[in-house]
């Protein structure tokens, strides 16, 4: 089977398909990564094989783009209403309308047997009507975001037509022709089951598996013994683009948290910005960025800012998270480890500003144990979720099956 990848131009929205990759390759299917070059390095590091199109898109600068000085995108733009959630449908078609002929034709002569894209990749649902593919999308995180942003576009989508029938009419090969902006055939869903929005869409369960990118373990993760006795472990983690956040702000966390004396404090954060942030307290290690993976399984708590590969692989290790929310799926990622009670999280700048809330927190999720415990109970859902292999193996059987959009579910496993 041929497997057709179309990503958005967002390496954190490719890497979490990654492992599914993985084991359709090791199933024996040939995989094709279509995308800008944004992801190719990515795509590259995986093993996998990368068609690139078009011109980098640089997500990280229209990020930043018109942002006052001094300031971080929630200082500029705070959290959005949940009804307005939809309008980042609007960014995303705009992307996907202006490489939609070209990914078509390479999609055409590819010919997939199945087509694989994250959530916010609109291009894969119009060619997968086109072809008469199926196409199954690959959730990140808590997805608050894609069903709405979908509907949101859906009157501006032209309507896709079947292939041409030997006489050269469109659409006339017996399939209906999807009105709008089809949904996908199957919605990938990684996230334990109580970590999921009450009221979402529903998915298809696959198992989280931690990736974000190859590294050469360092000698210190290797001779690491983790925190000694009656000493705690705190990650933190701002993304790749620390940036985003200001050096001030960085600055700033990492001295409220250092306030607790018996802690340690471990910060991934790269040069330049190490040597901006200036000095920092003697029990706060800077270092190199690295996946995560490496060395969550010697702390006691993580820091972030809401990146769904940061939150998913600390929920994979059971750790307890003090969420920072920054921008878009953030929030409604962090109110759902709240309300697990696997996390604590602030979504104002006033509140992440200020080091005695910021610390008052810290505090509280490393002496009350229901948040271990919490944790603790997400990482076991986690784990119980059917693997990528398993998928896998479910989706090699509904692309031959030829299963009709609105009838599909994997073989594999039931939808929750």
């Amino acid at each position: 089977m041929r497997v057709l990848v179309i990503a958005t131009p967002v390496p954190s929205h490719f890497l979490p398909l990654v492992p599914l990759l993985w084991a359709l390759r090791s199933a024996g299917h040939e995989v094709t990564v279509l995308g800008q070059p944004d992801v190719l390095g990515a795509v590259r590091a995986g093993g996998l094989t990368g068609i690139g199109v078009g011109e980098p898109f640089d997500v990280d600068t229209m990020l930043l783009r018109n942002l006052p000085r001094e300031q971080r995108p929630l200082q500029a733009r705070p959290r959005p209403a949940p009804e307005l959630l939809g309008g980042y449908g609007r960014l995303w078609w705009a992307h996907a309308s202006a490489l939609l002929d070209r990914y078509t034709a390479l999609a055409e002569e590819y010919a997939p047997g199945l087509i694989l894209a994250d959530p916010l990749e609109y291009c894969s649902l119009i060619i997968g009507a086109r072809l008469g593919v199926p196409v199954v999308h690959h959730r990140w995180t808590v997805d608050a975001i894609s069903g709405p942003a979908r509907r949101f576009v859906r009157a501006d989508v032209p309507e896709p037509a079947g292939p041409p029938d030997p006489a050269g009419r469109p659409g006339t090969d017996g399939r209906a022709a999807a009105a709008g902006l089809p949904d996908p055939t199957v919605l990938l869903d990684p996230c334990p089951p109580s970590l999921r929005l009450p009221d979402g869409e529903a998915g298809v369960p696959i198992r989280y598996v931690p990736y974000s990118g190859g590294a050469v373990t360092p000698a210190w993760v290797r001779t690491d013994p983790g925190p000694g006795a009656g000493r705690r472990r705190v990650a933190v983690s701002l993304g790749n683009t620390p940036a985003l956040h200001g050096e001030g702000f960085v600055r700033g966390l990492l001295h409220a948290l250092a306030a607790r004396s018996d802690t340690e404090i471990l910060v991934t954060l790269p040069e330049p910005y190490r040597s901006a942030v200036g000095p920092l307290p003697g029990n706060v290690t800077a270092v190199d960025p690295l996946p995560l993976h490496l060395f969550l399984r010697t702390c006691d708590a993580m820091v972030h800012h809401g990146g769904a590969g940061t939150a998913m692989t600390a929920t994979a290790f059971g750790l307890p998270q003090l969420v920072l929310p920054q921008l878009a799926d953030h929030f409604p990622l962090a109110d759902r480890l709240t309300a697990t009670g696997a996390g604590l999280s602030f979504d104002t700048a006033a509140e992440q500003d200020d080091p005695r809330i910021v610390g008052q927190a810290l505090d509280q999720l490393l002496s009350d144990p229901r948040h271990a415990r919490s944790a603790r109970r997400l990482a076991a859902e986690m784990a119980a979720m059917p693997s990528p292999a398993a998928v896998a193996a479910g989706l090699e059987r509904l692309a031959g099956a030829h299963t009709e959009p609105r009838e599909a579910s994997l073989p594999c496993t039931s939808r929750n």
